[in-house]
């Protein structure tokens, strides 16, 4: 599946255009971000925005790059610690944990309107994405009981650490023009973690985070 979304990927950066033309005109755009995280085990919602920067090679094809920032998502799960020795009793031990994980994200892409473009004054398109990203995360744990470590095995280490994930970027939206060189927009983002670094701080680390976005932004054209 992530190979045929990768092979989609390299035809929608092809279609952008040539990387070494000219560009026709740039773009910036800020959105304000809605997320869900879909992984079982790891849900939440959380708020956030986008800042772009869109180099249009043509008036329907662009290249991309974005960075996002998210709040906290707050996670409350029961977990187990099992004895290091076999004459410590209880040999097992419920404990609550809260985590707060918080995403940032750094993309690279191609954008292709489906209907009109990026540059028409009036009326209203539809367009496509779709690229390659970075999740720089953090997460926090921490313990709603006492847990003596020296003990017992936690599932889930406490404390504060960072992790990363390289993902497949996909999207779909609806823009329209307010007039002259400003324009309004709404879309829907999907990360697809391509790599799995298994940290003792996350209580799901295969493909994980599955995040979907809805976004409400403006965009300003420069030519």
């Amino acid at each position: 599946m992530k190979r045929i979304i990768s092979i989609f990927l390299t035809g929608l950066l092809l279609q952008s255009g040539s990387l070494c033309a000219q560009p026709v005109g740039f773009s910036m755009a800020t959105d304000l971000d809605f997320q869900r995280n879909f992984r079982k085990g790891q849900q939440f919602w959380a708020e956030g925005e986008t800042i772009q920067m869109q180099f249009h090679f043509t008036p329907k094809n662009a290249v991309y790059t974005w960075a996002s920032y998210y709040s906290n998502g707050k996670i409350n799960s029961t977990q187990t610690a099992t004895a290091k020795s076999p004459s410590t009793l209880p040999q097992t031990i419920s404990y609550r944990n809260k985590s707060l994980i918080r995403f940032k994200h750094i993309s690279v892409g191609g954008k292709h309107y489906f209907k009109g473009d990026a540059m028409q004054e009036s009326g209203w398109s539809i367009y496509g994405q779709g690229g390659f990203g970075v999740i720089l995360g953090r997460v926090i744990n921490s313990y709603a009981t006492h847990v003596d470590t020296s003990l017992y095995v936690t599932s889930l280490s406490e404390g504060k650490a960072n992790f990363k994930r390289l993902t497949i970027d996909l999207g779909i939206g609806w823009e329209k023009s307010l007039g002259g060189t400003l324009y309004l927009y709404s879309d829907l983002r999907f990360w697809v973690p391509t790599s799995d670094y298994p940290s003792t701080y996350l209580s799901v680390n295969h493909d994980a985070p599955l995040a979907g976005m809805l976004n409400f932004g403006v965009r300003i054209l420069f030519d």
